[in-house]
């Protein structure tokens, strides 16, 4: 059921906040937003540069919003008084993905420099370590929510690699996709922990984490597979496509449930939160918030 719809520019990442009715969605033009989805009403709207805008987050503990852009620049603001509170050269080429840990003052980022750092905020935003091993531009980061002293990554190098914290080198690679990997998220499901992953190669796989083999492979985008995600409290995978298709997925069968067209063209972020059975939506076009249910 669309609950908020709204038309802009290409939306390239999303996300809600954790308590407020709040969506956040930053642009290729270079402006992020803050939408009320109960009021249907933008709260807020900045422009952060004149590049595109890769990839925003709330962090609702800090009251900021952090975002990473195509300048190379990690900027983070009061989301209260859209005050800037720091703003650092955070890569040498384009910013893909910026993640924060649940629980520690981290962030995760990536970058087109084909190097993820790890940032401490109550270090003045220190890097206090970078992670090499990826030969093309890394697209993705995840923290690993049932040890979040490691995290996994999605290259256009084909691979998925996970990492631990304080340790230089990755933990394992995984191969299996015939072209790059764009994104990738953790899920947990039956105590036992899997990885998602997209790929220009137009499917998404499941992989166990233990033994680092393929488990399942989903067919049906006809294009490139730009976002995946496991919903926090519905036993589905969401994946979605350049093809302007989101997929549904059963979590434990791994069967197709639905295919969902909203006429807004390509694809590029979903969004949710523990708690809710809200979903957002970026397209080419605008975003959308679905209340999918215990069916989708």
């Amino acid at each position: 059921m669309k609950e908020f719809a709204q038309t802009s520019e290409r939306v390239k990442s999303v996300d809600l906040h954790s308590t407020e009715p709040w969506m956040l969605a930053s642009l290729y033009s270079g402006t992020i937003c803050i939408w009320n989805y109960q009021s249907q009403t933008l709260e807020k709207s900045i422009k952060v540069t004149e590049s595109p805008v890769r990839s925003v987050k709330f962090v609702a503990r800090k009251h900021w919003i952090i975002t990473g852009a195509d300048d190379k620049f990690i900027r983070v603001y009061n989301y209260n008084t859209m005050e800037k509170i720091k703003e650092y050269e955070a890569h040498t080429d384009y910013i893909r993905s910026v993640t924060v840990h649940p629980t520690l003052p981290y962030l995760l980022s990536c970058s087109d420099d084909k190097v993820i750092k790890l940032w401490d905020w109550e270090k003045d935003w220190e890097c206090t370590q970078v992670f090499e091993g990826h030969s093309h531009y890394v697209m993705q980061v995840a923290f690993n929510p049932k040890d979040t002293n490691s995290f996994a990554s999605a290259s256009l190098d084909g691979t998925i690699k996970t990492w631990n914290i304080g340790s230089s080198a990755p933990n394992f690679t995984l191969q299996g996709h015939s072209k790059g990997v764009n994104c990738v998220d953790y899920f947990i499901h039956s105590d036992k922990t899997y990885l998602l992953s997209g790929s220009d190669d137009f499917t998404a796989k499941v992989w166990d984490y233990e033994t680092t083999s393929c488990v399942k492979t989903l067919e049906g985008h006809e294009n490139n597979v730009t976002t995946v995600s496991v919903h926090p409290e519905l036993p589905i995978i969401i994946t979605a496509s350049e093809d302007g298709t989101v997929h549904i997925w059963n979590a434990t069968t791994f069967s197709l449930e639905h295919k969902l067209n909203y006429g807004l063209e390509r694809v590029w972020a979903i969004g949710h939160m523990k708690g809710s059975y809200k979903v957002a939506f970026g397209f080419d076009n605008g975003t959308i918030i679905v209340k999918m249910n215990a069916s989708a």
